[in-house]
């Protein structure tokens, strides 16, 4: 819990408006392809195999104010093979009504306080495509830093894809500042 959401496990009442999320161009406008209901709720199962593999994993987030579901913040394990994996990715995904209000960095903070005081992870990564740059404000405000060394061909991506062209951002537990 933060100051204004609540980050929780997915409930069945989730499936609808995250499918909404993953229709919708403008939230989707860094992602490959937009989703279907059924590949949403794909999504969900897969995210909550995440916690009962690793014991944690992207969170549901809901406002504290009126229990509305935005979207989720949480943590990942990377399912493909690259020069920084394996890693602990941090992530997000909200409506694209609720963006410029603070809640990614919100949620975020929360997540990497969890991931380096109770998880005890030595780091964190998080990516996306080179011109998502909302994402990327959202990497700079929790103190993460990008290296241009670091700037990869996200290999799920075809070759010549417009988004196949990421940056990686990195925090480290000493680097973190708990806000």
């Amino acid at each position: 819990m933060t100051r204004r959401l609540i980050l929780r496990r997915w409930r069945d009442s989730d499936r609808k408006p995250f499918a909404e999320i993953n229709a919708d161009p403008r939230a989707m406008e860094f992602f490959p392809n937009l989703l279907t209901r059924e590949q949403s709720d794909r999504a969900i199962e897969r995210i909550e195999a995440g916690f009962a593999r690793h014991g944690f994993g992207l969170c549901a987030v809901e406002l504290q104010s009126d229990q509305s579901f935005l979207g989720f913040i949480g943590l990942s394990v990377p399912n493909f093979q690259a020069s920084f994996t394996p890693c602990v990715e941090i992530g997000w995904r909200l409506a694209s009504h609720a963006w410029g209000k603070g809640f990614a960095t919100e949620g975020a903070q929360a997540m990497a306080a969890y991931a380096f005081n109770s998880l005890k992870l030595d780091s964190l990564v998080s990516f996306t495509a080179e011109r998502n740059m909302r994402s990327r404000r959202v990497m700079e405000k929790l103190g993460m830093t990008f290296d241009p060394a670091d700037a990869f061909d996200h290999p799920i991506l075809p070759e010549g894809h417009l988004l196949r062209r990421h940056v990686l951002y990195r925090l480290r537990a000493q680097e973190f500042a708990n806000p």
